[in-house]
């Protein structure tokens, strides 16, 4: 008979004499659980990899000022990196950094030495396109951002091919996204010609647009990626004056309120290379007039005074002022002061001796004087302009002649004159 499983659940299993239950372990002490099998060779060596780590990390200095969890600064306008015989901003005297990802702590000093990613609105302009020279040549990133209105490609095209160099077609009026960790805001017409052409519709135009939207995109950016902002004002009384008040009034709000790590300047008359040939400024006015044999146009008795700042040094002010620690506003520009006849003679002096000066009535709103007071820039920025009038016209001079005349001679200047707009004196 084959063998038959059955189970009986109703019936009680018999309990084999032999089973005895099995005894509980005995509690198994740390200590000797520790002592077991070189555990605590192994914990003494992970102590001590991690003290030879840790004592090998640079410690972090309260010194080193942390602005806005985004970038630390070595103050690079100490005395000791900018000697008074030295203008020239170096790569080396400064070490950025960011902590995007790193909330709670600091990258350490020195472990990140690239440039910045630097945008620049306005930047194919007459400043805008001197100051992506001077931050190219630094080792940073430019973003040019230009609508073209008075900007010209032909300033920055030299950059083309550099892949630190991008420029965007777009006017800041449009909300604009970028990662950067500063921003230059230089977009904004300046030039007497654009300004003054209709009072009015600058007022309503510019005013509401320009200088109070473009801004609040720009401010808007820079509180969204933690960038520092400047903004550069003016010292002009004239409609185009109210738009930037306005201006620095948002900025200096979104200083206080939101955060934003914000510079002001205020330019003064500055001249150089690629400005604007008939842009109603007198020291433009005077260069064409001369290069093209027309007399130069004083207005008034010409006893009225103006101050002269080469580009380059308005450039290092700009960047003096966003790399340092005072928000502003600072005056820029050249504390020197030339009468318009002075001007006119200078002018003679540099292109042609026999070129005459013509005399006109003079506007009403004309400022008799205008001239900066730099003591606060020289103070706490370390700044001052170094190129004379009589060093920095030959340079501005040089480029007019190429751009009116291009490969045809100076004699022809006859055939390449145009109508000069009347302005107040610069």
């Amino acid at each position: 008979m084959g063998a038959e499983l059955i189970y009986r659940g109703h019936e009680t299993q018999p309990t084999s004499a032999s089973y005895t239950p099995k005894p509980h372990k005995p509690w198994i002490h740390p200590i000797r659980y520790i002592l077991r099998e070189q555990r605590l060779l192994f914990v003494l060596i992970g102590i001590a990899i991690a003290t030879v780590f840790f004592s090998l990390l640079p410690a972090s200095s309260p010194n080193n000022p942390h602005h806005g969890g985004r970038l630390i600064h070595n103050n690079p306008f100490s005395d000791s990196h900018f000697p008074a015989e030295s203008t020239q901003l170096t790569h080396h005297h400064r070490v950025f950094y960011q902590d995007h990802f790193h909330a709670g702590g600091k990258v350490p000093l020195g472990l990140k030495t690239k440039g910045l990613r630097i945008v620049v609105t306005g930047g194919a302009g007459f400043v805008g396109s001197h100051l992506v020279d001077r931050l190219i040549a630094r080792g940073d990133s430019v973003i040019v951002v230009d609508n073209f209105f008075t900007g010209q490609k032909e300033n920055v095209m030299h950059h083309f091919r550099n892949p630190r160099f991008e420029l965007i077609r777009h006017d800041v009026v449009e909300p604009l996204l970028l990662e950067v960790d500063q921003i230059y805001h230089l977009a904004c017409p300046a030039s007497p010609v654009h300004y003054k052409f209709n009072p009015v519709k600058t007022i309503i135009s510019f005013l509401k647009i320009t200088n109070v939207v473009g801004t609040l995109n720009m401010l808007g950016l820079a509180k969204r990626v933690g960038a520092r902002f400047l903004l550069t004002s003016t010292s002009v009384r004239s409609c185009y004056d109210e738009g930037k008040r306005t201006a620095e009034t948002l900025t200096m709000d979104y200083h206080r309120g939101a955060g934003v790590e914000a510079r002001i300047a205020r330019i003064f008359n500055t001249y150089g290379p690629r400005m604007c040939i008939d842009d109603g400024r007198v020291v433009s006015n005077f260069v064409a007039q001369a290069l093209r044999k027309e007399p130069l146009t004083v207005y008034g008795d010409g006893q009225q005074t103006r101050s002269f700042q080469y580009v380059s040094d308005l450039v290092e002010g700009l960047m003096r002022l966003m790399e340092g620690e005072h928000v502003g506003p600072f005056n820029l520009g050249n504390p020197g002061e030339f009468t318009m006849i002075e001007l006119a003679q200078v002018v003679q002096e540099t292109i042609d001796p026999n070129a005459k000066i013509e005399f006109k009535p003079n506007t009403e709103d004309d400022p008799h004087k205008r001239k900066p007071d730099i003591t606060k820039a020289k103070d706490l920025l370390g700044w001052e302009p170094k190129v004379s009038l009589r060093q920095g016209l030959p340079l501005m001079v040089s480029d007019f002649r190429q751009r009116i005349f291009g490969d045809q001679k100076e004699g022809s200047a006859t055939t390449a004159t145009t109508t000069t707009t009347k302005t107040s004196s610069g």
